[in-house]
């Protein structure tokens, strides 16, 4: 009972940080005068990506490494395939050149990235998530200076300067909100599926990676309602390059990771993969330059297939 208490509670949170935190970023990106998508791939990506940083450093501290990546990993997986898919699926969003020639191919980039440095000897090392973040820290510097508006905005009259007291409460409201919700709901989760006997990558896969993926879900439905479709887009693209780059790149360099169930690299790795790179064609067909209902559908279905693969 404790359990479905701590995830009910841990919703609420998210769904009222979510709100917040978009907010915040509109007002950002006004004030800023830079395209919201590069807000949502940095200020709204980076705190819907921190308890995915929480959940990871601590995880390999306390000593259970397949938590730490198999919670990053899932957690890609369920950005697109379970996040996006609903996004699209409540709302189309329209994108522009910038989206395939920028921010998938640097989200493909980290992937393989993570991949290359992990998949041959089943470790990452302190020195390879340095590498990490510092191609993390290039990319931001040229997102800042040179990024261009990429996805349509359907909306930009009804777009509101806020106060700069009121932006950094809502910034900070939003933080702590999803924070806060995040624990309280991977807390329920991890407590209900360990009273099942589920393995810690099992685990880390489906139910802490869906948990900390309600961050992004939280905020990218959020901006869908309010029709800020480009920081919806832009946070889930954002999130994932974050989550290997920052989150798996600074667990690595506070403590090594080394796989020890091989079901991450013999299966998971590659389902991430997989579905980074169904975006691309996803952008183009059936329509050009957009994501539609029939788009969500294909995602949705990619990653209830994942998930009967991983627990079957």
């Amino acid at each position: 009972m404790q359990n479905l208490l701590f995830v009910i509670s841990g919703l609420l949170f998210l769904i009222l940080g979510g709100n917040w935190l978009l907010k915040a970023a509109v007002a950002i990106s006004l004030r800023l005068n830079i395209p919201k998508i590069v807000v949502g791939m940095t200020v709204v990506s980076f705190a819907t990506s921190a308890p995915e940083l929480i959940v990871s450093v601590n995880a390999a501290l306390d000593g259970f490494p397949d938590l730490a990546l198999g919670n990053v990993v899932g957690s890609n997986i369920a950005n697109l395939g379970l996040v996006l898919a609903i996004t699209v699926i409540l709302g189309p969003i329209n994108v522009r050149k910038n989206f395939y020639t920028t921010n998938w191919p640097v989200m493909m980039l980290a992937s393989l990235i993570f991949f290359a440095f992990i998949y041959f000897d089943g470790q990452l090392q302190q020195t390879e998530g340095i590498a990490m973040v510092v191609f993390l820290f290039l990319f931001l510097v040229y997102l800042l200076r040179y990024q261009k508006t990429a996805v349509v905005d359907e909306m930009p009259e009804d777009d509101v300067l806020l106060p700069h007291y009121k932006t950094l409460l809502f910034l900070g409201l939003g933080g702590v909100g999803l924070w806060g919700g995040s624990e309280l709901l991977i807390d329920g989760a991890v407590g209900l599926a360990t009273f099942y006997g589920v393995s810690d990558r099992v685990v880390a896969v489906t139910v802490v990676s869906v948990g900390t993926s309600i961050p992004e879900l939280a905020a990218s439905v959020i901006a869908v309602i309010k029709k800020e479709k480009a920081i919806s887009l832009g946070n889930l693209i954002g999130s994932n390059i974050f989550n290997l780059l920052a989150v798996l790149g600074i667990t690595a360099i506070i403590t090594p990771i080394t796989v020890m169930d091989q079901g991450l690299l013999s299966s998971d790795i590659f389902w991430m993969l997989g579905i980074s790179f169904l975006i691309l064609p996803l952008v183009f067909f059936p329509k050009g330059l957009r994501l539609g209902w029939r788009d969500g559908l294909v995602l949705l279905a990619f990653y209830l297939a994942f998930i009967y693969h991983t627990i079957s």
